[in-house]
């Protein structure tokens, strides 16, 4: 079986274009400027996955035209919205010192860490709390079975709201479950009252 490889390059040749020169360091924060600023959403810039299908021809040049066309304004209102975002870092970044380093580092090596992997644990002190009784942990037997903790006498799974829509995966996990969704704010649990009767 023969396996070919088109590099980067090759591609830019093939659809007879140039790849575009930046300083360094210029994508990184141009592209995190985007995703605050979300300059480049559908809602701005169009569909982009949609449009390419409806564009017939196979040159970049033709489909240069044939986007501006249809969008006119939209690489000039998501420059717009991108660099009033860089205005936004070139602002903050003279008051970032070391000291606000080592905060920030701080805050999400351990704080953010700590909360992140010890929710679980906040999960079932919530729940067992509603039901005045008492939890643990699971132990790495029962973790190996899909359980996360015990409320009372009874196991119990904890898994994010996201994961009943994902039901068709193979896991089979056979005690109730806990869903929960990180909000912003906190953490929103989800249970059947019947999980420890």
């Amino acid at each position: 079986m023969k396996t070919i490889k088109i590099l980067n390059n090759d591609i830019l040749n093939l659809l007879e274009t140039e790849a575009s020169s930046f300083p360094k360091y210029t994508t990184q924060i141009l592209n995190l400027a985007n995703q605050n600023a979300q300059g480049t959403r559908p809602a701005v810039v169009g569909q982009m996955s949609d449009l390419i299908q409806e564009f017939k021809g196979n040159k970049i040049k033709d489909w240069e035209e044939w986007y501006l066309e249809k969008h006119p304004e939209a690489i000039s209102i998501a420059a717009n919205k991108i660099f009033e975002m860089v205005n936004n870092f070139k602002d903050i970044m003279p008051k970032i010192d070391r000291e606000m380093v080592e905060k920030w580092v701080k805050d999400l090596v351990i704080i953010k860490t700590f909360i992140g992997l010890k929710f679980q644990e906040a999960i079932l002190k919530s729940v067992a709390n509603y039901f005045n009784t008492t939890y643990r942990l699971a132990e790495p037997a029962e973790e190996s079975l899909g359980i996360d903790g015990i409320i009372g006498d009874k196991a119990v799974s904890i898994k994010p709201t996201t994961y009943e829509a994902k039901k068709a995966l193979s896991e089979n996990i056979e005690v109730p479950i806990l869903f929960y969704e990180k909000l912003k704010d906190g953490i929103k649990i989800t249970f059947d009252e019947t999980v420890i009767n």
